[in-house]
C-alpha cells in the first residue's frame, strides 16, 4: 500500500513471481472489475473490502494473494484485513489531490519501505515473509557441491530441495585453487549463494565441508538418495562454459566480448508477463 507514484507495483511485479502469487492490481481491478465504484470514501472502503474478498478466495488453497493499492485510510485497511501490510512510503504526496487529503498513514505496517532498490525491498520483504527460523531437527534436503560459480540450474535444485523438504543445506567441498575448475574459495561462492537466494531466507544453509569425493552408506538407516530431473534448458547450464565466459549464470549464450546474444534456446527465455489478476492476502 501507498501513495500513488511510490512504487508499490514495481515492488508487486518482483513479488509475485518470487511468490508464484495471484496478483490484484486496484486500477486494472476498477477497469475489469469494480466499474461501478468510484473515489468517494465510501466507494474506496467497498472497493478494499472487495479487493480483500478476491484475495481471501484467492489463497483459499495456500497460494498467495497480492493487493498493490493506495487503501488510504484505516477504515479501508480494516475492511481488507491483510495478513501482511507493506507500506512503500516514498514519496510525501502523490498525483491526486484528493487521495492526498484523505491519506492517514499505517499505524501497524509489517514493514515501511522508504529507501533502496527496488531489488533491496525485494529482500526485506521476503525477509519478512521467511520468518520462519532453521530447525537444525526439522528434515532437510543436504546438497554436495563445488558451485564454480553458483548458477541458474544450482538454484533450481534448491528451489526444489526446499519445496519437497522444507529447508536446505548446501555442502561445499573446500576444493577452492586446487586447480583452474575450480578458482573460488567458500567465502565467495557462500556469498554468491546467498545474493542469488533472498527469498529463501532462514530455510537455506551453507556450509563447508571437506573435499568428500565418496558418499557411503551402511544398511537403509533412513536415508532418501535421489537426482533430481531438472528441464533440458537448465541442465544444460554448465559451470565450465560460464568459466569460459561462453554462457552467463542463467544459461544465456555470451559473444566473445561478453554481451548477451538475443537469439537464445526457448527454455531460457522469459514466458511472459504477469497477469495482474493471475495467492495470503499480502497488501503492497
Amino acid at each position: 500500500m501507498g501513495l500513488p507514484g511510490a512504487g508499490k507495483t514495481t515492488l508487486a511485479e518482483l513479488l509475485v513471481p518470487k511468490l508464484c502469487a495471484v496478483w490484484f492490481n486496484a486500477d486494472a481491478v476498477r477497469q475489469e472489475i469494480n466499474r461501478d465504484l468510484g473515489f468517494s470514501s465510501e466507494d474506496r472502503l467497498e472497493h478494499s473490502r472487495r479487493m480483500g474478498k478476491m484475495c481471501k478466495f484467492a489463497s483459499k488453497y495456500g497460494t498467495w494473494s497480492i493487493a498493490d493499492f493506495v487503501c488510504p485510510t484505516d477504515e479501508a485497511r480494516a475492511a481488507f484485513n491483510a495478513d501482511y501490510v507493506i507500506w512503500v512510503d516514498r514519496i510525501k504526496e502523490g498525483r491526486f489531490e484528493d487521495t492526498n487529503k484523505m491519506f492517514e498513514p499505517p499505524k501497524n505496517a509489517d514493514l515501511i519501505l522508504r529507501e533502496g532498490t527496488p531489488q533491496q525491498w525485494l529482500y526485506k520483504c521476503m525477509n519478512l515473509l521467511n520468518e520462519e527460523r532453521w530447525d537444525n531437527q526439522a528434515p532437510t534436503a543436504l546438497l554436495i557441491g563445488r558451485y564454480q560459480p553458483f548458477h541458474k540450474g544450482h538454484k533450481t535444485l534448491v528451489e526444489e530441495a526446499i519445496d519437497r523438504v522444507g529447508q536446505c543445506c548446501i555442502a561445499l567441498r573446500d576444493v577452492g585453487g586446487t586447480d583452474d575448475s575450480n578458482p573460488y574459495n567458500f567465502h565467495k561462492v557462500r556469498r554468491e549463494i546467498k545474493a542469488a537466494c533472498p527469498e529463501f531466507g532462514e530455510k537455506l544453509k551453507i556450509i563447508e565441508i571437506p573435499n568428500i569425493t565418496d558418499v557411503f552408506y551402511g544398511r537403509g538407516v533412513g536415508y532418501n538418495i535421489e537426482m533430481l530431473e531438472l528441464d533440458k534448458g537448465i541442465q544444460e547450464i554448465s559451470a565450465t562454459k560460464i568459466r569460459a565466459g561462453e554462457i552467463d549464470q542463467d544459461g544465456n549464450k555470451l559473444d566473445k566480448d561478453g554481451n548477451k546474444i538475443e537469439d537464445q534456446p526457448e527454455s531460457n527465455k522469459n514466458t511472459g508477463g504477469q497477469n495482474p489478476f493471475t495467492g495470503d492476502g499480502l497488501q503492497v
